[in-house]
């Protein structure tokens, strides 16, 4: 846990806090949801598959939410640039979180892994 720790902290604000709002919220959308340091980055496992994870745009230098099944997403507002498999969502770190959208994809997102 300690480099979940570490990764959280080496953020500049308003980055980190960001980062921790996004954390937290992601948490508590699932009790299965786990949280682990995986390429250096802060993923999100529901049931050991990962299904998103926390990174900062190195061309914008925002924040981002990476969802692994992006591409299964036909939403206008998320970026896939060069990756074959993942979206992005860009966050504003001057802005209030848009939880409502955030909520809304990783529902859909947790969608591809819950089989009913």
């Amino acid at each position: 846990m300690r480099g979940l720790t570490d990764f959280y902290l080496q953020q500049e604000e308003p980055v980190k806090g960001t980062f921790l709002a996004l954390r937290d919220f992601i948490l508590t959308q699932n009790t299965e949801i786990t949280h682990e340091l995986k390429y250096g980055m802060p993923f999100f496992c529901y049931k050991g598959k990962m299904f998103c994870y926390l990174w900062t745009h190195k061309q914008y230098k925002q924040p981002y939410i990476g969802f692994v099944e992006g591409k299964l997403f036909d939403e206008s507002i998320m970026l896939q640039e060069k990756r074959s498999r993942m979206k992005i969502f860009l966050i504003d770190p001057n802005a209030d979180l848009p939880v409502e959208q955030i909520e809304v994809f990783l529902k859909r997102a947790l969608d591809f892994y819950i089989k009913p």
